[in-house]
């Protein structure tokens, strides 16, 4: 979908005027409901979004691709999952709470939410570093050799 093109919501009330709304709302929309569900390690970025994280820049739509036509939204969604984790139970969790957010804040239909599971993110060990050994010299000292 063109950056420039924006979604016109529908009201009862015409009087008022038009209600408009910017496709990158809708991304970012899907972006925090996908990263709030539990089992979701991370969302799925391009180099740039990298960078920009890197800058302290945060982008909320960050693996959020979204297309429409007449009036009916498809959204594809790349994330990384936790390991471990349910991926079928996951990724429907995603497309729920996608549909129901947008649907709850713009009064818009979905038709599709497309989840590609780009990757399985482990959980890091803790490492346990002597700040008086730093290289681990004195390790072999410790188990008596």
């Amino acid at each position: 979908m063109a950056e420039e093109s924006k979604i016109v919501l529908s009201s009862e009330d015409k009087s008022l005027g038009t209600i408009q709304i910017s496709p990158r709302v809708l991304e970012i929309i899907a972006g925090i409901a996908a990263s709030e569900i539990d089992g979701v390690s991370k969302m799925y970025g391009s180099f740039a979004n990298s960078v920009s994280e890197l800058l302290g820049r945060s982008d909320r739509r960050r693996g959020v691709k979204l297309s429409s036509n007449d009036e009916k939204l498809s959204l594809d969604v790349d994330v990384y999952v936790e390991y471990g984790v349910s991926v079928p139970k996951v990724a429907a969790m995603i497309q729920d709470k996608i549909k129901q957010q947008i649907t709850l804040m713009t009064d818009l239909k979905v038709k599709e939410v497309n989840v590609h599971i780009k990757g399985i993110v482990t959980s890091k060990e803790d490492q346990q570093v002597d700040p008086n050994d730093l290289f681990g010299e004195h390790l072999n000292d410790e188990a008596g050799e």
